[in-house]
């Protein structure tokens, strides 16, 4: 059973008729102005803000919600309001207040680590309170063990620095100097701490101020109204479009993540038992989502408090792999994800002390590795529902850098979270190096090389990194960065043993992989998890990021697209023979590269297919951690 709430935060409308009595025109109106203020707010934090993962890689969101802490826009996903309407009552606050959050164990499953702060402002019209605006962003330092605030081998929640339960941060319009004060006393880098704060509360403040004006121009009744049918009409669109493609049944499948940082490498299981319940179900027509299977809480940090307010974040979390079954991509790109997506989805959640389920204090700062495997659990039991017509997996985020002290003896912390590539889809190639966090991206080379004592000597495709398949894996990063000045290195990164797997006969991708001073007297691999890996001045980090999966057998991949790829430097011409059978003539030296069809078709002839080959490829990595076996019994279509 999942752990209630100590209040209770029912699923309902604002209105009597739920939206349906809304004007149309008037409703898209609204829409568009929540999302520009949206764009707005996160707009003002990226040109006011300090530190590089907020100001320069963008990792940070800004949320709507309504009175009713429901989240009205879609163009990306939030932390929620839940715990703080929980602990200040809503006709309490005034015009002016900002809240503040970063308790993973007292956010209802909104924050995952300690290092996403979360601040809220309500939006006040007619003397009360009628909506939220929240952001939150990964942040550089909040204390703890190791600079990053993110020790890949906690064993406890005090380990990964400092928590704070919901609080007002700002009183009326006046800053709580105090609470300030201890949190950037806490911080290993305070200024930019402070900027970042400074930045967030005044962006969201100003947000606050134009939902306002908007309630005012139109009226609180008519404005609530139009928020009942945005979010009715996203319940009713994905029944009818997304509900509608996934056959009446149940499916199981698992992943894994391959550490936690303490224990030695293992398959720790997450698994889906997906439901779809029929029309006439008592319950409601709806996809059951049951993590019973998952494996036991970690000792380690790659734990997830999921099971909060019955999952009502996590179910936002998962629902945009379901836009993968609209009728078009283009489509695909329309479907907005709020709140109306919760009626549509139930969780059930095993006892307390699993990966999903974890019991203070355990350790959560590594929990991108069950959150970003659940999206690929969730789109793996889907394919087998669809017959495959859900993309290859991908692992689209890790957090890299370094830290020591700069040319002036100053202390700095270099962190970045690098993307990877996509899986592979049934109509398309996946994605080059992209990331979860929309509109993220990697640091810059001018302004890391002008700040720090470093040279980024390439940053490039890392190539035949996408996994082999009729489409093939987007690709990983590969990045070289020369240290000037002795400092440590440090990675929280999955996937460097298990890959991204592949469906329908698609193959892995190539796995994460850190190489220090490659080629060189003193080259050695750096764990995937790594909190101060020992990098000398002149020494070069080689990071290679994951590809993703492959889509479809290789085998029938159109050659002149291998060709391509060769040409491209996205497939080398080795693995043009090896994976997918293209027998190249010419070279690339002078333009004249091509294929020998015949010799190809009479390569691929040779090569039947098994017939007992498994729906999805886990790559070699697996059998390393399960005993020497090449899949799991869930990998076939019958189980």
């Amino acid at each position: 059973m999942s752990r209630k709430a100590p209040t209770d935060f029912p699923f309902g409308p604002l209105t009597a008729d739920a939206g349906a009595s809304a004007d149309p025109v008037l409703t898209e109106i609204v829409q568009g102005s929540l999302a520009s203020v949206e764009m707005e707010v996160e707009t003002a934090i990226a040109r006011t803000s300090r530190s590089p993962m907020i100001r320069d890689a963008h990792d940070f969101r800004a949320g709507i919600h309504d009175r009713l802490l429901r989240k009205l826009t879609g163009r990306s996903y939030s932390a929620l309001v839940h715990p703080v309407a929980r602990d200040f009552p809503i006709e309490e606050m005034r015009e002016g207040d900002v809240f503040f959050h970063n308790d993973v164990y007292r956010s209802e499953g909104g924050i995952g680590h300690l290092p996403d702060l979360c601040v809220t402002v309500p939006v006040f019209s007619e003397g009360r309170v009628v909506a939220f605006v929240q952001a939150f962003g990964h942040h550089d330092d909040i204390g703890g063990a190791v600079p990053g605030s993110m020790p890949s081998n906690a064993t406890s929640v005090f380990e990964e620095g400092l928590m704070v339960p919901p609080i007002k941060l700002w009183d009326a319009g006046v800053p709580n100097r105090a609470a300030l004060a201890i949190m950037t006393r806490n911080s290993r880098m305070p200024e930019s701490l402070a900027a970042d704060l400074d930045a967030e509360c005044s962006a969201c403040l100003m947000g606050a101020r134009r939902l306002g004006e908007m309630f005012d121009r139109y009226g609180v009744d008519t404005v609530e109204s139009c928020f009942d049918a945005i979010i009715s009409r996203t319940t009713e669109t994905y029944r009818r479009e997304i509900l509608s493609q996934v056959p009446v049944g149940s499916w199981t499948w698992e992943d894994y993540a391959e550490h936690d940082g303490v224990d030695e490498p293992m398959l720790h299981t997450q698994r889906i038992t997906l439901t779809r319940t029929p029309a006439d179900d008592p319950d409601g027509e709806r996809l059951v989502l049951d993590f019973d299977g998952t494996g036991p809480q970690a000792k380690g940090p790659i734990n997830h408090c999921g099971d909060y307010s019955d999952g009502v974040f996590l179910k936002k979390w998962l629902a945009p792999i379901l836009r993968n079954l609209a009728a078009s991509p283009e489509r695909m790109a329309e479907l907005d994800v709020n709140e109306g997506v919760v009626p549509l989805i139930e969780m059930r959640f095993p006892e307390p002390g699993t990966l999903l389920t974890p019991v203070f204090p355990a350790p959560t700062n590594a929990r991108t590795f069950v959150i970003l495997r659940l999206l690929g659990v969730l789109a793996g039991v889907v394919a087998k529902a669809v017959d495959g017509r859900m993309p290859a997996d991908q692992e689209t985020i890790r957090y890299t850098g370094v830290y020591g002290e700069d040319r002036d003896g100053r202390p700095y912390l270099m962190r970045e979270v690098l993307g990877g590539g996509s899986g592979g889809r049934y109509y398309a190639d996946g994605e080059d190096t992209i990331h979860v966090v929309p509109d993220s991206r990697n640091l810059p080379t001018e302004f890391t090389e002008s700040r720090f004592p470093f040279l980024v000597e390439s940053l490039s495709l890392a190539v035949d990194s996408g996994g082999a398949g009729e489409f093939r894996g987007g690709l990983g990063y590969e990045k070289q960065i020369r240290m000037l000045k002795d400092a440590h290195f440090m990675s929280i990164a999955d996937r460097s043993i298990l890959a991204c797997w592949g469906v329908r006969g698609g193959k892995a991708g190539s796995p994460f992989q850190v190489t220090v001073d490659p080629g060189g007297p003193a080259e050695r691999e750096v764990d995937a998890l790594a909190d101060a890996e020992p990098v000398r001045a002149g020494e070069l980090i080689r990071i290679r990021t994951t590809g993703g999966g492959g889509w479809g057998d290789p085998l029938r991949r159109d050659p002149t697209l291998v060709v391509r790829d060769v040409v491209w430097r996205k497939v080398s011409a080795e693995a043009a023979r090896r994976d997918y059978g293209v027998v190249l003539t010419g070279s690339l030296d002078d333009d004249t590269l091509a294929h020998d069809a015949a010799a190809t078709d009479a390569e691929r002839a040779g090569r039947p297919r098994d017939p007992e080959e498994p729906f999805f490829d886990r790559g070699p990595g697996y059998a390393a951690l399960a005993g020497g076996a090449a899949h799991a019994e869930v990998d076939r279509l019958d189980r």
